[in-house]
């Protein structure tokens, strides 16, 4: 970790009112993939569109079917550093909010309250003709209970707990439907191709505008979803800082950016900024 750039975002960050922006890399530690690490490309060639999910029952089989498999291994992640470190700065008042891309409710596993999920969650499935909300946890029972054997399936874990399964196994699922209207069923997360609910953009906005810095962690930025709240930050002058490895959208906004993991890093940035001034 560059030890020069530590001490500069602590300067600048210290007696600020910070609001954090994570993305994928705050969880890669946890063992959930990214959509943008060294793997991304041979990854997320083919993903579900939230258009085709919504209208046909093949692509909902298709994404029940793997998910199936991904949810067993996405829903044991545990929060790591990062996630605990942003948690304690909200316990000690200098972190106003959360705005996360990210599905997995880590933070909120960790103790942080203010979460906004521009994204929103995988922990809960809603139905499309109803509304009725189901905990993902209660659908994996039922769906496992009619797929017994779907489990003993090897696949590779793909981002968001989806998983790669040919197309000759996922013809054999069967999905289950609403127990209250036999309604189809999908998670409450933003697929491609859909816009995150301007309620949530609009909250997340005034979370920003509440912060004196914004603190940029694990997100290449490269989806606007995120992006938008660089741009806000640097149209009203707010200080940024950028912790990511890789790739990074909108550099000249970014007053430090430290290459290093986020895991790394936040830790040692949350004791400096929560360490007593000294003479």
């Amino acid at each position: 970790m560059p030890d020069g750039a530590l001490d500069d975002a602590v300067r600048l960050l210290r007696g600020k009112r910070l609001v954090a922006l994570t993305g994928a890399g705050c969880s890669t530690e946890s063992g959930i993939p990214d959509y943008r690490g060294p793997e991304t490309r041979r990854r997320a060639r083919n993903p579900i569109q939230g258009r085709e999910l919504v209208r046909s029952a093949e692509t909902r089989r298709r994404y029940w079917a793997r998910a199936v498999l991904g949810w067993e291994r996405f829903s044991r992640a545990a929060p790591n550093a990062a996630h605990r470190a942003l948690a304690t700065l909200e316990e000690a008042g200098v972190l106003g909010a959360v705005i996360t891309q990210n599905v997995d409710g880590l933070h909120q596993a960790a103790g942080s309250r203010r979460v906004i999920e521009l994204h929103g969650a995988l922990r809960e499935v809603v139905c499309l003709d109803c509304g009725t909300p189901l905990p993902r946890a209660t659908l994996q029972e039922r769906l496992l209970a009619e797929n017994p054997d779907w489990l003993a399936i090897v696949a590779e874990l793909l981002p968001d707990g989806d998983a790669e399964l040919p197309d000759a196994l996922v013809s054999r699922f069967r999905v289950v439907d609403c127990l209250s209207c036999g309604g189809a069923l999908r998670p409450r997360v933003v697929f491609f191709g859909e816009n995150v609910p301007k309620p949530v953009v609009n909250d997340a906005f005034a979370a920003l505008d509440a912060g004196d810095a914004l603190l940029v962690l694990g997100t290449s930025l490269a989806v606007f979803s995120g992006y938008r709240f660089v741009l806000r930050a640097a149209e009203r002058g707010t200080p940024m800082v950028a912790v990511n490895l890789g790739e990074l959208r909108g550099t000249p906004h970014f007053a430090v950016h430290i290459e290093a993991r986020v895991g790394e890093v936040l830790p040692a940035l949350a004791a400096r900024l929560l360490a007593p001034l000294t003479d």
